[in-house]
């Protein structure tokens, strides 16, 4: 593509540049939140005071990517109550981990389960309550990574009181530079069970059933990140079966770019962090262009910006990078079978 046809490429893909904006508000949320977190007068005041800028930069990013309402006031509001979900989600696995891993070593992987659940149920409460779910999953899965235990409860406070102004003051500056997505109809206007039971209470179940099978199954099948299946498996699930399977070919089809490229980059991530930190914050720009109508290109991006930043902190292991690959196909199978077995989900005629 030359630098001529980028323009018009852009411009079809998201018309009026308001993803643009929103997509250089995430990464400047994530940046502000990382190195606030770094500052050693906070950092250096927790026993794992080195977890605290990626958990604030964390909480800060995916709270600027569930947020999308059309005013300030809202916007701050909304940010405040997603970073507040992310903290409670963190905290309740923290509490959780040393009761899990008296089962076994896998055990605290379990946690996840609940905000699988989450994710889907609370779709019935719209855009807000779908972020709060997300959020609440991502709170999880960063406690979970970072090895967090009960010890760690105020550090998680401070990544939130850290994470929240970071996320709210890029969303002062943009302002009416964004004009946020429609809200998409909620599973309960457009899918129905046989059972009587609402389409998101099933959407929640069936993402809580295929997290419980993967980490049952972690164990056996040796699995460097099952993490990654499970949120696979997660957010794969949609209000209805063909819709599922449909975001399981999206999803697996913009891995399978997206991994390769990132691998690609390890040489540069290895020997030039910095410019494998600015395609990550590029990468993550295009996910929050593409992220609403074209779930394939957000998926390669997102899958890239991972590994690329893995690498760039250190991780070099081109077998456990390509793992994201083959685990995001195993969470994407086993969310489209429980999906299409277990009480599938049908569009209303």
């Amino acid at each position: 593509m030359t630098w001529r046809a980028l323009g018009p490429w852009l411009d079809r893909i998201d018309p009026g540049a308001h993803r643009r904006v929103k997509g250089l508000r995430l990464v400047t949320a994530f940046g502000l939140a990382a190195l606030v977190g770094l500052l050693p007068g906070i950092a250096g005041d927790f026993p794992h005071g080195a977890f605290l800028s990626p958990l604030a930069g964390g909480l800060a990013l995916w709270a600027s990517v569930s947020e999308g309402q059309l005013t300030r006031e809202r916007s701050a509001r909304d940010l405040t109550l997603l970073v507040a979900a992310g903290m409670a989600g963190a905290g309740l696995t923290a509490l959780a981990t040393p009761w899990l891993a008296m089962i076994g070593p896998n055990a605290p992987e379990a946690a996840l389960v609940a905000g699988a659940f989450l994710v889907g149920y609370l779709r019935r409460f719209g855009r807000l309550g779908a972020g709060l779910g997300s959020l609440a999953y991502i709170g999880q899965l960063l406690a979970y990574g970072g090895g967090l235990t009960t010890a760690d409860l105020p550090m998680i406070a401070a990544a939130a009181l850290i994470a929240a102004p970071a996320a709210i003051v890029p969303r002062m500056l943009s302002g009416p530079a964004e004009r946020p997505d429609p809200v998409p109809p909620r599973p309960s206007a457009v899918a129905e069970t046989r059972l009587g039971l609402s389409p998101e209470l099933v959407m929640g179940l069936q993402a809580a059933l295929a997290a419980t099978a993967i980490v049952a199954l972690t164990g056996s099948l040796g699995l460097r990140q099952s993490v990654w299946a499970v949120t696979a498996s997660t957010y794969v699930v949609a209000s209805t079966a063909l819709g599922t399977l449909s975001r399981v070919r999206l999803r697996v089809s913009g891995t399978m770019v997206g991994v390769p490229l990132g691998l690609a980059c390890l040489p540069i991530a290895e020997h030039m962090p910095i410019l494998a930190w600015v395609a990550a914050a590029l990468a993550m720009v295009v996910y929050a262009m593409s992220v609403t109508a074209r779930y394939d290109i957000a998926c390669g991006a997102f899958a890239f910006t991972l590994v690329v930043t893995l690498a760039a902190s250190g991780e070099h292991s081109v077998a456990h990078l390509a793992a994201r690959l083959w685990e995001t196909l195993l969470g994407g199978a086993l969310g489209v079978t429980v999906a299409m077995l277990v009480l599938p989900l049908r569009p209303k005629p």
